[in-house]
């Protein structure tokens, strides 16, 4: 007889996801180099699991646990002590004795210190990161399995609906994502009661963390009040149909980003102009000879941005906005603190040009228009 169903589910959504890293990460001495640290040929690559102590976690840890060994793969574990609630590092301490109990080796409890920026939430998420990308880079990981079902999924396209969030928030979270596809989340096709189905076949102890009922966090508000009212007036299949949208956002959004990105390099005067000074460079600067201002490497600020504005305009808005957010990125915006009403101003000064003033956008980046061109610069 089988493993339970929802077990054998587990099972296997994990092990096609290490499948993918062992493609994506080869051990050949022929193969060519990998987008982020790769095990050397022959070695026995290391996955990590990130583990809460919550069902959807301990299901993953488990199916790991059982996965790994047959595909030739090292599991071990990571648990992060955000420091938020009394006896926070004991819980830690006996989550990480769970995971060495099924087996995983190495296994580490990581304490974090939460800041206070963005809010409680994101805070704790960015924290939260932070000690994963460390605890990988420690131990040489090539990736790091993540517990989010498509019950998270649903709740974060729903959130990016309530803040009136573009197309790549309602993308919701990627199966891969993180520098070089770090993290994978091997769950974003299955609901929250096949991973806690799974562990009580399993009688894997669970730990339910009080934050994630708790009315003071807008996810909580969302999984138990928003999500159920929902269902109620909509019927069964909200979830599974926020989920979808999500899949169907993400393509249209990596399709939109790849076509802003060419679109950029089409428009990015200071890049051509740079271009342009270097090829005109008749060789070395000899000694006690003035350069050209056009032509010294040091006379383009490193912060501008120059557009083509004509060329802007003539750009779908949804391709063109996208082409100013990366603009303003690399000006030095940062990227978590410019939101949609900031593009739409800059966005402003290409299509409804009356002569504004200059714009002031997050990180102390000016926007302002000079004839033809948007400079976008770091004041």
């Amino acid at each position: 007889m089988g493993p339970h169903p929802a077990v054998a589910a587990i099972r296997l959504a994990v092990r096609r996801v290490l499948h993918d890293v062992l493609v994506d990460f080869p051990t050949s001495p022929t193969s060519q180099p990998a987008p982020a640290p790769a095990f050397a040929a022959g070695a026995v690559p290391l996955v990590l699991v990130a583990c809460s102590g919550g069902a959807d976690s301990m299901a993953l840890a488990s199916a790991l646990a059982f996965e790994a060994p047959k595909l030739g793969v090292r599991a071990g574990g990571v648990t992060v002590d955000h420091g938020l609630q009394t006896g926070s590092d004991v819980r830690a301490a006996e989550v990480a004795e769970r995971l060495r109990l099924l087996g995983l080796e190495p296994v580490e409890s990581v304490a974090v210190s939460v800041g206070r920026e963005g809010g409680p939430e994101a805070a704790a998420r960015d924290a939260r990161y932070a000690a994963l990308d460390a605890a990988a880079e420690r131990h040489g990981a090539v990736a790091v399995l993540l517990g989010h079902t498509r019950d998270d999924q649903a709740e974060t396209v729903l959130l990016g609906l309530a803040r009136g969030s573009g197309i790549r928030s309602l993308s919701g979270m990627a199966q891969v994502s993180g520098a070089g596809g770090r993290y994978r989340r091997p769950f974003l096709r299955l609901d929250r009661q096949t991973a806690r189905r799974a562990c009580l076949a399993q009688s894997l102890p669970v730990w339910d963390d009080p934050h994630n009922v708790d009315p003071a966090y807008t996810r909580s508000r969302v999984r138990h009040e928003a999500l159920p009212v929902l269902e109620k007036a909509l019927g069964k299949g909200v979830v599974e149909a926020l989920a979808r949208t999500a899949q169907l956002s993400r393509d249209d959004a990596d399709a939109l980003d790849a076509w802003a990105a060419r679109a950029e390099a089409e428009v990015r005067t200071d890049v051509r102009a740079a271009v342009r000074a270097e090829a005109a460079r008749p060789g070395p600067a000899q000694p006690g000879v003035a350069q050209p201002a056009a032509a010294r490497p040091d006379a383009a600020e490193p912060d501008a941005v120059e557009l083509d504005a004509v060329g802007l305009h003539a750009l779908p808005p949804a391709v063109r906005r996208r082409v100013l957010r990366r603009a303003a990125i690399a000006a030095g915006a940062p990227a978590g603190s410019l939101f949609a009403r900031h593009i739409e101003e800059v966005d402003r000064l290409i299509t409804g040009w009356r002569g504004q003033r200059a714009l002031n956008l997050p990180g102390r980046v000016e926007v302002r228009r000079e004839g033809g061109r948007l400079v976008i610069r770091q004041g």
